[in-house]
């Protein structure tokens, strides 16, 4: 495999083979950090999510698809890499949060689209080559190997010891659920916060306090996120 194979295939993945999915997947990394409440914090303190939840929301999309696309070794990708560094300095942030932020925005998106059409073994190793070259840039522990359903394996001991319930979080939530419009078929837009309930997994109900849906919307739903590509 060349040097430019690794990332090629996973910008591939996201950019064209299935973006629509890759971005549903992506808001749920994005929206899996409000679980930790001291991520919550740093993101509900700015008051920026929570005034304009879908403006940040897709500032956040544009910064990581511009990174996975550019490359983090490109011009743009290292003025996204020193965004991300300053996030970094924030106080309350420190670098197993910064692991775990990293570690969202790069599984969510494979794995959502693994469940709703199917990645292949090389998109898997583009995305956990991805990773690794953020986590250097950014000057992070790296995140453990050699795959990345091992990452996915930190991040659930990681969600067992550190989501939690808090306001901030529960917030966050309400103020983004809607998000997920954008990426459903026209008619089935308005129920989009409903729909985005029905994409939470158990740990994301508890921290959200957010009861499971019925059957009926959950395959609904299912179905409705399967149908994007």
């Amino acid at each position: 495999m060349t040097a430019g194979a690794p990332r090629d295939a996973f910008a591939a993945l996201v950019l064209h083979r299935a973006p629509q999915r890759a971005r549903i997947g992506l808001t749920l990394g994005f929206v899996r950090t409000f679980a930790v409440p001291e991520i919550a914090e740093v993101l509900s303190g700015t008051g920026k999510l929570a005034s304009a939840p879908k403006a940040r929301a897709k500032a956040t999309g544009v910064m990581m698809f511009a990174l996975i696309g550019h490359g983090v070794d490109s011009e743009p990708g290292r003025a996204i890499v020193a965004e991300l560094a300053a996030m970094h300095r924030l106080p309350g942030v420190d670098a197993e949060l910064m692991q775990y932020v990293l570690a969202c925005f790069t599984v969510c998106p494979v794995e959502f689209t693994a469940r709703n059409g199917g990645v292949t073994a090389a998109e898997r190793e583009a995305a956990f080559a991805f990773q690794a070259a953020l986590a250097r840039a950014l000057e992070l522990p790296p995140l453990p190997g050699p795959d990345l359903a091992r990452i996915a394996g930190w991040m659930r001991e990681f969600e067992a010891a550190r989501f939690a319930p808090s306001p901030a979080g529960q917030a966050l939530w309400q103020a983004v659920s809607g998000l997920f419009a954008a990426r459903l078929p026209g008619p089935l837009a308005r129920h989009a916060p409903a729909f985005a309930t029905a994409l939470l997994d158990a740990p994301l109900r508890a921290a959200f306090n957010t009861p499971r849906p019925a059957w009926p919307l959950r395959a609904a739903a299912a179905v409705a996120f399967r149908l994007t590509r």
